[in-house]
Parts: structure tokens; sequence; C-alpha cells
């Protein structure tokens, strides 16, 4: 099922076909977390993942994934929003439609890492991991 939500000119989308996965991981090699992945990389994990196209005037210009069992958990990645369309709502109504997407509703938690957009996440709820000790991670090399 694609789901898609339209403000003016911007439309989110889940449709794979609309998908620009060069665009993609071209601007995702730019972001510090990112950096040192390939492009085969990238484009099997949106090929995995719940992936969200936003785009304005059908141009990409956005991108966000969501890693998820569909039933209980949801782990939100990759998110951006290239230079010139930043700090104009775009970030929120990306993350707003994310988060309605009816194919995630009944999610009770959702995870994400983030190192410097923590205020655009806490205006939806998100906060800081109440016991961070709990959590544990496998890193390879």
């Amino acid at each position: 099922m694609v789901y898609k939500k339209t403000r003016r000119n911007y439309l989110l989308s889940t449709d794979r076909r609309k998908l620009n996965y060069d665009f993609i991981s071209s601007e995702l090699q730019k972001l510090y977390w990112a950096q040192d992945l390939t492009t085969l990389e990238i484009t099997k994990s949106i090929r995995n993942s719940r992936a969200y196209g936003l785009y304005y005037n059908n141009t990409p210009i956005g991108f966000a994934k969501v890693l998820t069992d569909y039933s209980r958990f949801a782990y939100l990645s990759d998110v951006f929003i290239i230079e010139p369309y930043r700090g104009k709502g775009r970030g929120v109504f990306l993350l707003k439609g994310i988060l309605e997407d009816p194919k995630l509703k009944g999610i009770k938690r959702w995870m994400l890492a983030t190192r410097d957009a923590h205020g655009l996440y806490k205006k939806f709820g998100f906060t800081e991991l109440q016991n961070p000790k709990a959590f544990m991670q496998l890193k390879k090399d």
C-alpha cells in the first residue's frame, strides 16, 4: 500500500517507483552518519525498510526510512532534507507524515539516534532514553 500526504506543492510518498536512489545515496554520503556507506549498502537498506521520499513539484528534496516489525517497534533513520529546503517546516511535514502513516499506527516504541536535531524530534514527543544502560549494541567493523 502506497502512502502519500500532500501540502501545497510538497508530496511525501512511500511509492518506491518515485525514489531516486542515486540522489538519496549522494545526499546521505555527505552526512556524518552515512559517509562510510556505499551506494549498494544504502540501496539495500532502503529496499529493506519503509522508505519515504519528500518531493517539491516532483523533484526529490528529502528522505527518511523506518525499520520496523509493523507491530511494536520502529527505528527512524536517515532523515534528511537538502539545504535549500531546510528551516521552513519541511522537516515537521516529513515527520508528521511518517508518524501518521496508517501502516505504522500501532507502533508503541519509536527510536532514533541524532547528534544535532533533538529540538525537531522533541516536538513530536521523542525524549532521551530514561535508562540508556539498558540498551546494548554489537558493532562490527
